[in-house]
């Protein structure tokens, strides 16, 4: 790759960095959100699984009848839609208006994704792909290290107002890098239609794919959407302690999103098979590491290892799936993809929820290691399908 395709990809990776800021942050404060606005901490976590919806839903449909729209310009008014959702954020008076202002945001937040995505995997020859993809999606990743633990911390310091204020500052900062480094791209020569998405709905080796994501970004956030409760409750860690401590799970994040995206070059489901495997087993022993206050450090940074490290793989696989099965509908599929990184969050997040009324609290560790489980299998299927199959010649 040439240094403009790298300038390119990392500024895409500035833009990266305030949306999942943005997305991820309320995880450290849903403490401080539920005592100012008077709700239940799992109400709460509703902001998390709720922006996850959104992202879902109005991803592939925005995407749907924006297909046509200049790439470049596209991306800079996304980011000025996240700028606008994250100052209502700010503003808030209730629960509710917090919640619409979370649903503009993510719209915005999946859309960028998606055109991002395939943007920088357009970039780079096939064999790259999933480098490119990783490189920006670190921008996610730096997110978990240095965005939500100073987001944490200002927000318990100052008030979790002050934090959506910040990521309004990021969003801009995001915009002005995009207008500046990123050059004009070719416009979509087909637009996505309504036609294209049932072809890949009701394509099953697609829905297998989409799955895969669903249950493996939905394992992590199981758990990790009440890492804060489980690390002051369990683990026994002060407060004020967060923040440090989601420093430490964040680099351990960056790490594995590396290694997801060289694993990802080639035929990332044949990696997959064992992320998602290891990522089980991972989740699994957090049942005995995060009741020691000592060995919840080494299961934070099992769980970062393992939280995105399919990231690369999941979204690269299903652009190249798509360009085989369904080669007019590529956007598309990377947008529905975007939506199943979010139904796993949503689902994972849920069942996490269930677990932390109906159970105990570290029950989420099981459930979440049972959904890593089943996206193993499907990439075992998978992998089986695509050498029966010559998807990768």
């Amino acid at each position: 790759m040439n240094s403009k395709i790298y300038v390119a990809l990392i500024s895409l990776a500035v833009s990266a960095f305030a949306i999942g800021t943005t997305e991820f942050v309320i995880v450290g404060l849903l403490q401080e959100v539920a005592a100012d606005l008077g709700i239940t901490v799992t109400k709460a976590g509703t902001l998390i699984s709720g922006y996850a919806v959104a992202i879902a839903i109005g991803t592939p449909v925005v995407v749907v009848f924006t297909g046509k729209l200049p790439k470049k310009g596209y991306l800079i008014f996304l980011m000025l839609v996240f700028t606008a959702g994250n100052v209502l954020s700010t503003l808030a008076p209730s629960y509710t208006v917090l919640l619409i202002s979370r649903v503009i945001t993510a719209v915005a937040h999946g859309v960028f994704f998606a055109v991002a995505a395939t943007v920088a995997a357009d970039m780079v020859p096939t064999t790259k792909k999933g480098t490119a993809i990783s490189i920006m999606f670190t921008g996610l990743t730096v997110a978990t290290i240095l965005g939500v633990p100073l987001g944490t911390y200002i927000g318990q310091q100052f008030g979790w107002r002050l934090t959506f204020v910040a990521v309004a500052g990021l969003g801009l900062i995001a915009l002005l890098v995009n207008l500046i480094a990123v050059e004009k791209v070719q416009r979509s020569k087909h637009s996505p239609t309504l036609k294209d998405v049932g072809s890949l709905i009701v394509n099953p080796r697609i829905i297998m794919a989409l799955l895969m994501t669903v249950l493996g970004f939905g394992a992590t956030f199981a758990l990790f959407t009440y890492i804060s409760p489980i690390l002051e409750e369990i683990s026994g860690y002060s407060a004020s302690s967060i923040s440090w401590l989601l420093l430490v799970y964040g680099v351990a994040v960056a790490i594995g999103n590396i290694i997801g995206g060289k694993l990802a070059n080639g035929h990332p489901v044949k990696a997959l098979r064992f992320v998602f495997l290891i990522q089980a087993i991972a989740l699994l022993l957090q049942i005995w590491l995060l009741p020691s206050k000592t060995l919840s450090i080494l299961s934070l940074i099992l769980m970062g290892l393992f939280a995105f490290i399919m990231s690369p793989g999941v979204q690269a696989y299903i652009l190249i799936l798509a360009e085989k099965l369904v080669p007019s509908a590529k956007e598309l599929a990377s947008a529905l993809n975007i939506s199943a990184f979010n139904i796993g969050i949503a689902v994972g997040s849920t069942l996490g929820g269930v677990a932390v009324e109906q159970m105990h609290i570290m029950d989420t560790a099981w459930i979440g290691a049972i959904m890593a489980g089943f996206a193993s299998f499907l990439a075992v299927i998978n992998y089986m399908l695509d050498k029966k199959q010559n998807i990768f010649r």
